[in-house]
């Protein structure tokens, strides 16, 4: 029997922002296109129903006019936005993707999408049977972010001190030092996200909002590696209370996300310490180490989230209505956990 078109409802960039994303400007809800799903034409593709997509910081730094260069180029106004997300395929004429597949890669903020590039996504079997909505979080880019720079960058021994700022990202470092026998000290933006990073093994836990950074660090330092998402004074901080021959791992740069000239950001001015203490400092982003730990992450992790070993917190937003205040969210630290978009509300 052949169904009516339905609809296929979009989140779509809209308008650069200045400084932090307006959830009614920055990005629009619409709603008004359809797509026949037994009929439209796949081209040789594969149509995928979209299930979950990851609400991350740095999309921010995408939503920009085409210049200046980036590392990722620039959303285009007037189309969906586009992250990490799972989606499960409803029809393909192309033989490395099967009905019901389930696969991982890049996908739009819209509710179903035609794809061709096979070779862009990963095929997800799901074998420890956890979430799907985990394989846009702990199971992927921020639980792979961490993972790789860990393994590749901190040179982590027994005994040593790690200090980061608790995220997504920030709360899988703490739960891999910890697994290591370091000691952990760690920062969140709330009370509630301080009792999530002591339940996870941090040793020193603190509200960033009601405690001085730099006098925790005075206190319970020196750190011998610094997990580095927030830049700024923060970096400072971590700066000023470094070991000798401490690692900083640079992973982000939140505070730099939504500067504007009235509103500058904050220029670090410990960063002469780097001579004086031996510092290595190592910036990286997670495709540089894929190729190199992508296959261990995949058979490791799904497995110890399954058991229990690697615990996270969620906050889903239902809807692509919500996708704009859920931008606001991840750069205001407003939201809980990691954010997902939960676009299906079928699996």
């Amino acid at each position: 029997m052949h169904m009516a078109p339905v609809r296929n409802a979009r989140s779509v960039f809209n308008e650069v922002p200045i400084g932090l994303p307006d959830p009614g400007r920055t990005v629009k809800y619409d709603d008004s296109q359809t797509i026949d799903l037994d009929d439209v034409d796949l081209g040789g593709g594969f149509l995928v129903k979209v299930l979950y997509v990851s609400m991350d910081p740095y999309l921010r730094n995408r939503m920009r006019e085409p210049s200046p260069k980036n590392l990722r180029p620039p959303f285009i106004i007037g189309d969906p936005l586009v992250n990490f997300g799972i989606g499960v395929v409803l029809r393909s004429e192309n033989p490395e993707m099967k009905v019901d597949d389930h696969i991982y890669g890049f996908l739009p903020f819209q509710e179903y999408a035609i794809l061709k590039e096979t070779k862009a996504f990963r095929v997800i079997s799901n074998e420890a049977n956890i979430p799907w909505s985990a394989y846009v979080g702990v199971c992927s880019m921020p639980g792979q972010t961490a993972y790789y720079g860990w393994r590749a960058l901190a040179e982590a021994k027994k005994g040593e001190t790690l200090f980061v700022s608790a995220g997504p990202v920030g709360s899988f470092v703490i739960q891999l030092a910890k697994h290591e026998g370091l000691k952990v000290i760690a920062s969140a933006g709330s009370d509630e996200k301080v009792q999530f990073i002591k339940s996870i093994g941090a040793d020193v836990a603190f509200n960033y909002k009601k405690e001085l950074t730099t006098e925790i660090l005075d206190k319970e330092g020196p750190i011998n590696i610094y997990w580095d998402h927030v830049g700024g004074e923060t970096l400072d901080a971590a700066l000023d209370a470094a070991a000798h021959f401490a690692r900083f791992v640079e992973c982000g740069m939140m505070s730099q996300n939504n500067a504007t000239p009235e509103n500058p950001p904050y220029i670090p001015k410990n960063l002469q310490l780097v001579i004086g203490k031996t510092l290595t400092i190592r910036g990286f982003v997670v495709t540089v180490f894929e190729d190199q730990y992508k296959e261990d992450f995949y058979a490791e992790i799904p497995s110890r989230v399954a058991k229990g070993e690697l615990k996270y917190v969620e906050d889903v937003t239902v809807g692509l209505e919500g996708v704009g205040q859920a931008l606001l969210n991840v750069q205001t630290g407003a939201n809980r956990g990691k954010s997902v978009i939960r676009v299906s509300q079928s699996q």
